[in-house]
């Protein structure tokens, strides 16, 4: 998405500074590239959070009861898991530009989504911030 935006951004800025001289020609690139670049950036975030009582991973909930275990992923895990091992019921929030996740594995008769894979940069302290919630619960 970045080269488009910033492709489909450049014209743009061409466009609103055509016929402008001088230095006013270069204010729509000033202007319009960082909010491009403001707007990816904000897209590209998830909100993940661990509370005393869920999971939340941008809207989605997930009772910490039902949480069976946690287990950070590498790269080459994670490819794994959501490659020839994936299981088409379970709950995916993957950012292929983040190479660690976290595979959360669930215990609820009342839910068929046998686990959750969530993509983050630091799935070791998710996963810890996970298990002590969970051990806590417990």
């Amino acid at each position: 998405m970045w080269p488009t935006a910033v492709l489909v951004t450049a014209i743009l800025g061409a466009e609103i500074g055509l016929g402008a001289p001088g230095l006013r020609s270069w204010v729509p690139y000033a202007v319009l590239l960082p909010l491009a670049a403001a707007g990816l950036w904000r897209l590209g975030r998830i909100r993940v959070a661990v509370t005393d009582t869920e999971l939340q991973v941008d809207d989605a909930r997930l009772p910490l009861r039902v949480v069976s275990r946690t287990i950070p992923l590498d790269a080459d895990t994670r490819r794994e898991l959501l490659g020839p091992s994936a299981d088409p019921l379970a709950f995916v929030v993957q950012r292929p530009w983040i190479a660690g996740a976290v595979q959360v594995v669930l215990d609820d008769p009342d839910d068929i989504t046998p686990y959750w894979v969530i993509s983050t940069r630091h799935p070791e302290a998710l996963a810890r911030a996970l298990n002590e919630a969970t051990a806590a619960v417990r």
